[in-house]
């Protein structure tokens, strides 16, 4: 590792005149040390503020698993491979959190509110691109340029929720939603999904983000507050890292799916991927402005929710992959009845999250996280039961309640516990952190589980979906036992 300073790009503060000035309309931003006189701040709407937010927050997190429903009608339509299938995921969940952290600290440099902006329009446009997709190739593309979008979007997002909910208690009660619809957005975009799959076709899974991303680039100029932007540095080095790292990673764990472990082409991505990333922690280290703040981790209520924002999801999203190609390939389920064969489960989600601000100041993070880590780990432990002639509700309704009630508890309140007490300086890089363990989470436990499946599949060719589900399961079921354990590590307070 080289001892010189690393490559930087500077922005300077801006001159200082009177009182900071509002962000024009159109998209001009607000600097912390900037005094000239804008025009009017954009109209005090908290409630549609909110609901920009959200439906943007949603959109996102819905993309993430809207494909899954229609995967075998694009393998087909488009003619990719089983291994090569989980790309289309894989993808956009690794652009997405590769970038995340640079997202949070470009909000910095270029205004919040615009960058949020400009992210929703690029997704938008990528995702009317990727509807008229006639390859492979063209589908992956843009499914990277929506994770680009994605990760300029995300972790404003945050950002712009705490400078538009100042009071406490409405903080809890925002966060806490934006929350739920992280979480429920996951579920919701298999029904969608499968919806849109047998009503019309695969494409418009893609298509249905352009109204919604329309209308939020239109409305966020308008009603969303700029937070003041502090004086910051790009670290080009480290975000080059990160993200060559996490893709290193994914690249050969996907690719010892199919090819196993004994060749160059699979250790040496992953073994390029480990040293990337220790690299990035050590540039973190020196960088006066870190992509990834490693103070946020000294409180140790957020470190266990940062840690438990890489596992759940890793452990409890990469399942859907698996239960909609059994629901549709074992149990020839249509993809709109796979997509409702979640609803239980995204509804119970989205409940425990409008329940969050209740329970969390009285009982405190510790009890919900370890109640809802065991559920949750019950839940995939029932998965691990199905087999060639299992049925929905003698098999998979009850584990799919105790998943929904465990999400909703363990990871709601996640949100609530970092963002609280975080400086406003620290807020962007704070969601980006938060956000980059999740989508890292996905992607990796993705890759991990479909690792393990593939090896069950090919020593079990004749029930190969059924054991490749079933191992992957278990896989995630160990995964999910670390949860716990980081769930007792929270201390024993109330949030207030």
């Amino acid at each position: 590792m080289p001892q010189q300073a690393q490559p930087q790009t500077t922005v300077a503060p801006t001159a200082t005149t009177a009182a900071s000035g509002a962000a024009t309309a159109t998209g001009g931003e607000t600097h912390g040390h900037d005094t000239r006189t804008h025009q009017a701040q954009p109209r005090s709407r908290p409630g549609i503020a909110l609901a920009v937010i959200l439906s943007a927050q949603l959109m996102l997190m819905i993309d993430a698993t809207v494909m899954n429903v229609a995967l075998p009608r694009i393998a087909t339509g488009l003619h990719f491979t089983s291994s090569s299938l989980a790309w289309v995921l894989d993808s956009y969940t690794l652009t997405f959190g590769g970038l995340l952290l640079l997202g949070g600290r470009l909000g910095d440099l270029v205004g919040r509110r615009r960058l949020f902006t400009l992210g929703i329009a690029l997704f938008t446009l990528a995702s009317l691109a990727g509807g008229l997709a006639t390859s492979a190739s063209w589908l992956l593309i843009t499914r990277v340029l929506q994770g680009v979008g994605a990760a300029a979007a995300g972790p404003s997002a945050i950002a712009l929720l705490n400078s538009t909910f100042t009071d406490p208690k409405a903080r809890v009660r925002a966060l806490s939603l934006f929350a739920g619809m992280s979480s429920a957005g996951f579920s919701l975009g298999l029904i969608l999904g499968g919806m849109l799959t047998e009503a019309l076709d695969w494409r418009w899974v893609m298509f249905i983000n352009v109204p919604f991303g329309a209308v939020a680039t239109l409305l966020a100029p308008r009603y969303l507050k700029q937070p003041p932007r502090h004086e910051t540095q790009l670290d080009v080095f480290g975000a080059i890292a990160a993200t060559a790292g996490i893709g290193s990673l994914v690249y050969g764990l996907i690719h010892a799916a199919s090819n196993g472990w004994g060749n160059t082409a699979t250790v040496a991505p992953i073994t390029a991927g480990v040293v990337l990333l220790a690299g990035f922690l050590l540039l973190q280290l020196r960088a006066e402005h870190p992509l990834l703040p490693l103070h946020l981790f000294k409180d140790r209520n957020r470190a266990a929710a940062y840690a438990n924002y890489l596992l759940g999801p890793a452990a409890g999203m990469g399942t859907f992959f698996f239960l909609t190609q059994y629901l549709q390939d074992v149990l020839h389920y249509s993809p709109v009845r796979t997509g409702f064969a979640f609803l239980p489960m995204a509804a119970l989600v989205f409940t425990m999250s409008r329940l969050v601000p209740r329970l969390l100041p009285r009982f405190g993070p510790k009890p919900m996280a370890v109640l809802g880590t065991v559920l949750m780990l019950s839940g995939l432990i029932g998965f691990t039961q199905v087999g060639q002639h299992s049925s929905y509700f003698a098999d998979l309704l009850a584990p799919m309640l105790l998943m929904g009630l465990g999400m909703g508890l363990a990871f709601s309140p996640l949100m609530v516990v970092i963002m609280a007490t975080v400086r406003p300086e620290d807020a962007g890089a704070a969601g980006g952190t938060m956000q980059t363990l999740q989508q890292t989470g996905v992607t990796l436990g993705l890759a991990v589980l479909v690792t393990i499946a593939g090896s069950a599949s090919r020593a079990h060719p004749a029930t190969a979906i059924t054991s490749g589900t079933t191992a992957a399961m278990a896989t995630a079921a160990v995964i999910s036992v670390l949860t716990v354990l980081v769930s007792l590590t929270f201390k024993p307070t109330r949030t207030n």
